[in-house]
């Protein structure tokens, strides 16, 4: 199936989502799902995937859920996790490496009637990706080396995921250069669109491919830090 965008339905769809949030309603409209939502995203995972590898020739998608997709029902029995059953938001990922597709850097990009979510990295690192990371800002010169590509995205109109913690770890402390890299509880940079975007499909895969290109070296430096990950 050729990409060619997103129904012009689509966000409205969603929007329906969250205002009917049950699984009963969404059994109902299920066919709607399918047509709007999940045939077009792999067909976008399929065009897309062969895009990237220009950037990165070694990045893994698949058109699957679980793979490059995500489950439209939440896993309501996580705690503190959101207790409507269903996602007004869909996710798309294209991953690089062997681990997990969340714990290895990754090309990440998110559609709801809000928002176009475009981000590279690790948005929430568990213990073996933050034990890692952590080991690799505490040498001088890739702390300083992160700091200058935050920097050089910050320029070109990039944000930061927030730090998640106030108190500097072990081994780090408010005298050292570039010290505040040790608060992050991820690493990734973002930029968000006007979501109307996934209509055209020549123009989303155009801007979704000059904004990864820019992002690359986090990408990169974050796929850097997951092949420090020590197995257990």
């Amino acid at each position: 199936m050729e990409f060619t965008g997103f129904s012009k339905n689509t966000l409205s769809f969603l929007e329906s989502i969250r205002q009917n949030n049950d699984k009963e309603w969404f059994e109902a409209h299920r066919s709607e799902y399918e047509e709007f939502i999940l045939k077009p995203s792999r067909a976008f995972v399929e065009e897309f995937g062969e895009h990237l590898m220009a950037l990165e020739p070694t990045i893994n998608f698949s058109p699957k859920i679980n793979k490059s997709l995500f489950r439209i029902y939440r896993d309501t029995r996580r705690m503190g996790a959101i207790k409507v059953p269903l996602k007004h938001r869909i996710g798309i990922i294209f991953w690089q490496g062997n681990g997990s597709r969340m714990q290895t850097s990754s090309f990440y990009m998110h559609f709801s009637p809000d928002e176009l979510f475009v981000a590279v990295g690790v948005r929430w690192f568990e213990k073996p990706m933050l034990d890692a990371y952590r080991d690799y800002i505490s040498n001088d010169k890739r702390r300083a080396k992160l700091a200058e590509v935050l920097d050089s995205l910050e320029s070109k109109g990039y944000e930061a995921i927030e730090k998640g913690y106030k108190r500097y770890p072990r081994n780090f402390n408010a005298e050292m250069s570039d010290a505040h890299l040790s608060l992050y509880k991820g690493m990734a940079t973002y930029k968000i669109l006007d979501p109307k975007l996934i209509v055209n499909g020549d123009k989303l895969i155009d801007t979704l491919y000059k904004i990864y290109e820019e992002m690359l070296p986090l990408q990169q430096l974050v796929y850097e830090i997951s092949l420090r990950v020590k197995e257990d």
